[in-house]
């Protein structure tokens, strides 16, 4: 099992600690990010486990037209620019075209391929030959395995900084699954797996002109993706995800993220050897 550097302080994949990836859907207010921001790291640092703050400047892939989308890249990336230096957080963004690539690449530190755009070869080699490490979102279209061909896009651009995010795959109409083999068949093929908790609790435009969830269920599969060995997990936080102008249905709570974080932790330090319950 290969690790990846997405930071010079944070190590993902072999038996390194659980990272976590967290923050609002998309970017709203800057006072709302940076609460969101430092809060998180609060309770990350509580744990001693690592941290990056995840917000996108623009969501593509609304249901309407008339859904909030965020405050574009230039505003964004400039949002997110004083979030790392007054949060004193590393930062991972959403990126949907390779026009975009290098502007993100100024500011943040990992670049995240969206699940709907993870086999569009153009973008998925901008990213890795920018040199930042990369997050690729499985598509809810795709089998664990046939992941592997949007990875070996990147190696051969000779970036091996990989991850890949399992975030449900499509089951019917309104509805996505998690298969747990996921996390040993691409950690088998030398890929650390990142699970996406909240993405995939999410009901795909079960509201019409919006997306639906069913957030009770993050803690139960948030256990499962651990225990079957993920190498780090993704929130989507917000302090009324009630009135969260995106993804609210299927975001966290801010405080309903330390009870959680520490029973998987715990389930966390059991797989990966750190405590032996065994007489």
């Amino acid at each position: 099992m290969q690790s990846v550097m997405f930071t010079k302080d944070i190590i993902v994949g072999d038996n390194n600690p659980l990272v976590i990836i967290a923050g609002p859907c998309v970017l709203e207010d800057f006072d709302i990010a940076l609460l969101i921001a430092r809060e998180l790291k609060k309770i990350t640092n509580e744990f001693q486990v690592p941290y990056i703050f995840k917000a996108s400047y623009d969501k593509a892939n609304r249901s309407s037209l008339n859904s909030f989308r965020g405050p574009g890249i230039d505003k964004g990336l400039e949002m997110l620019a004083r979030i790392k230096k007054e949060a004193d957080v590393p930062l991972l963004t959403d990126v949907h075209s390779p026009q975009e690539v290098a502007q993100a690449a100024k500011v943040v530190d990992v670049l995240q391929i969206p699940a709907f755009l993870c086999r569009q070869t153009d973008l998925v080699v901008s990213a890795a030959e920018s040199g930042k490490a990369v997050n690729i979102k499985k598509g809810q279209f795709l089998a664990p395995w046939d992941m592997k061909n949007s990875v070996d896009k990147c190696y051969a651009c000779g970036n091996r900084n990989i991850t890949v995010t399992e975030r449900g795959t499509t089951f019917g109409y309104n509805n996505l699954v998690n298969d747990m083999r996921t996390f040993p068949i691409l950690r088998g093929a030398g890929i650390p797996v990142i699970y996406d908790a909240t993405h995939s609790v999410q009901l795909p435009g079960g509201q019409g002109t919006s997306s639906g969830g069913q957030r009770e269920f993050i803690r139960y599969l948030s256990r499962s993706a651990v225990a079957a060995g993920c190498d780090g997990l993704f929130f989507e936080c917000h302090p009324e995800p009630d009135k969260a102008l995106c993804d609210g249905p299927n975001s966290l709570a801010l405080d309903s993220l330390r009870p959680i974080l520490r029973e998987l932790k715990a389930i966390d330090d059991i797989v990966k050897g750190r405590i032996n319950y065994e007489k």
